[in-house]
């Protein structure tokens, strides 16, 4: 989040013109940083996708790495689950931009604050921009209301501080721009582009579509002849499809790590598994096939609202005098959840699912998610929770 907030802190700052060496400084620095970090994932992407390749060879021998045990990116995580970004398309990206930045810090000392004149007419054009991609791309209203309240605010600032201003208006982008992650990470996002934002099913996004295959695994063999002793390496795959393994003379000698063999479709959703904490059995499709249910999402119970707590038991209450399924979701320990319903009197189901996941669901820790048939149809950080009651008037259920 900060890394974001600074990004655009420091972009709002190069069109006003202002603190021009620091802001060619630091952009320099995080270019180099980033430049190297999506070649480097992106370069060895092409080494784990083309392991066969004399070149790659080469490489492992020079380097001492092997293709194979690369750890494989499909998506650099640039944009979230907003634009998705191949590795390489985020090191295009970044080698386009590490141009403009060489020429933006050769000239930082030609670059002076706008006149008014200035202001206007970039701010107007950087608007326009802001505003069609947002529009375009991401089919969302919300940052034209941000860059316009933005540029509002610097020329709001300018015209009062003269130009002086520069830290002034640096403080107010840092401020408008800090306000969103800080309302998303406390609450819920503004926009949510994840596969358990409301109205998306759960359980279709955790299955493969009509005509989609899924990527194929193997692992490679060291097959050793008996009768020679010479040794040979292939793929589980072609131990099976060529028939190696009717072979009386070859044995397997050692098995290498399991890598990607062939690309395919990997699900949106393809960790959302709820496990019991009594007998460890996996309900995720019987919970998702019920009418309503109310999921508590607390994935880390330790460092959760303590407060909070007490709607978590309240809503537990009345949902079961309503007759309505309510679970608590969470990544802590046994142990640790059967002392945690003694210490605040709870009287709940609660199953283990990925502290990745459940953070992906919703930050708020505890939150709360209304599902029907799997459908998501209402999230509710635990600062808005107020009864069930409310909560069954507003959803209609």
């Amino acid at each position: 989040a900060l890394i974001s907030v600074g990004e655009i802190v420091l972009g709002a700052a190069l069109i006003a013109g202002e603190k021009s060496k620091l802001v060619a400084w630091s952009l320099l620095i995080m270019m180099i940083f980033f430049t190297f970090l999506t070649g480097y994932t992106a370069i060895g992407n092409w080494f784990f996708e083309h392991y066969e390749r004399d070149f790659t060879h080469t490489m492992e021998g020079i380097f001492g790495f092997a293709a194979r045990e690369i750890h494989y990116f499909k998506d650099c995580g640039c944009f979230g689950d907003a634009i998705p970004f191949t590795p390489w398309d985020s090191f295009v990206k970044d080698l386009v931009l590490f141009v403009f930045t060489i020429i933006l810090f050769k000239s930082r000392n030609k670059v002076k604050p706008n006149s008014k004149q200035q202001d206007i007419a970039y701010y107007a054009i950087s608007f326009i921009l802001v505003s069609t991609f947002a529009i375009l791309v991401t089919h969302w209203f919300f940052p034209v209301v941000f860059t316009a309240v933005m540029f509002g605010g610097m020329l709001v600032v300018k015209n009062q501080m003269g130009p002086k201003s520069g830290w002034t208006m640096g403080l107010v982008s840092f401020l408008i721009t800090a306000a969103l992650p800080a309302y998303t990470l406390r609450y819920i996002p503004v926009k949510d582009f994840r596969p358990f934002a409301i109205g998306q099913n759960i359980q279709r996004n955790m299955e493969l579509q009509e005509g989609e295959e899924p990527p194929i695994y193997t692992v490679d063999y060291t097959m050793k002849s008996k009768s020679t002793g010479e040794e040979t390496i292939i793929s589980a795959i072609q131990y099976m499809e060529q028939g190696t393994w009717e072979s009386q003379d070859l044995e397997i000698a050692g098995t290498g790590e399991q890598y990607l063999f062939k690309e395919g479709i990997v699900p949106h959703i393809h960790d959302f598994v709820l496990e019991s904490l009594i007998d460890g059995g996996d309900y995720t499709y019987s919970i998702l096939e019920e009418e309503y249910v109310l999921l508590w999402i607390s994935y880390d119970l330790e460092n959760g609202n303590i407060d909070a707590q007490k709607k978590v038991k309240t809503i537990a209450q009345e949902a079961k005098v309503a007759g309505i399924s309510v679970y608590e979701l969470t990544a802590s320990t046994f142990d640790h959840t059967e002392n945690w319903k003694q210490n605040h009197g709870l009287d709940i189901e609660m199953y283990t699912c990925d502290e990745t996941t459940l953070k992906t669901i919703i930050r708020s820790n505890p939150g709360l998610i209304v599902l029907k048939k799997g459908t998501v149809i209402g999230k509710y950080p635990h600062l808005k929770v107020t009864t069930l009651k409310d909560i069954r008037s507003e959803l209609n259920f």
